[in-house]
């Protein structure tokens, strides 16, 4: 069998970018991440000094979601890509929408699960993703 796709969403659910700028997330790590190559209109010239973004990491994310089992997919915009294997998509802006989309177009099992974008993904999550994969692998 084929490991179940997980579409994992960044920003939200990795980087809780919503939360309060004096509150980093517990667990999580700054990083600056330099804006190489963009310009923007400052004052009538264009300059490509802008800030850095702020994202917001936990180191442990990546070792739980590896052991989670599934295959791990960036899902900011997968829509038609996805075939009919099993997965599990984790996202901060999801809506009845795309649950009506995957219900009609998707034939295997799939799971919508939404992270809020202030805390991002906590043990709670984790326990859902992995519990859902159990139940889809030894099918």
């Amino acid at each position: 069998m084929n490991r179940p796709l997980l579409f994992l969403d960044v920003d939200g659910p990795l980087n809780p970018y919503a939360a309060q700028p004096e509150r980093r997330p517990e667990g999580c790590t700054t990083l600056r991440v330099p804006r190489s190559g963009v310009h923007e209109n400052d004052g009538g010239s264009l300059s490509s000094r802008r800030r850095p973004l702020r994202v917001w990491l936990n180191p442990e994310h990546g070792r739980t979601l590896l052991g989670l089992g599934f295959e791990l997919c960036w899902a900011t915009t997968w829509m038609d890509f996805a075939n009919g294997r099993p997965f599990a998509w984790v996202d901060d802006e999801q809506s009845e929408l795309d649950q009506t989309y995957v219900t009609a177009h998707h034939q295997g099992p799939g799971l919508l699960h939404h992270v809020n974008p202030r805390i991002g993904l906590r043990q709670t999550d984790f326990h859902t993703l992995a519990a859902w994969y159990d139940s889809v692998a030894h099918a």
